[in-house]
């Protein structure tokens, strides 16, 4: 996957998830997902390479950095709980969709249950 490719399908699916809005809280060259206020999708670039960072399970970060070589732990991130995606043959559409979608479930679920955007909507419609 080259580098337009994989911020194309970031922001699209970043885009796609509720309750994120897009931020630029670094300057005009990062854009930053949140949902409810949370970072958690930070797509930029590193001396002139693309790059994308997400959120991810420590144990599910350090098999995907250990893995593939486009995986790093997270750039200027708590390199724990945060991986760093860099264009590469090793990432296809589908990764790169799953895993911004599960960087989006952590922090879903790291937030106080009143604020969590899918228990939300199911208060306001039970029979969802």
């Amino acid at each position: 996957m080259d580098g337009a490719t994989l911020h194309e399908v970031t922001v699209r699916t970043a885009l796609a998830l509720p309750a994120v809005e897009e931020t630029q809280p670094f300057g005009a060259d990062s854009v930053v997902y949140k949902v409810v206020g949370r970072m958690f999708v930070l797509a930029t670039e590193l001396r002139g390479v693309p790059i994308v960072n997400l959120k991810c399970a420590p144990p599910h970060g350090a098999a995907l950095v250990r893995d593939l070589a486009e995986v790093s732990p997270g750039w200027h991130m708590d390199k724990r709980h945060w991986i760093t995606l860099a264009p590469g043959d090793g990432l296809d559409e589908t990764m790169v969709e799953d895993l911004v979608a599960n960087s989006w479930e952590l922090v879903v679920a790291g937030l106080p249950r009143a604020r969590r955007p899918l228990d939300a909507a199911r208060r306001s419609n039970p029979g969802a």
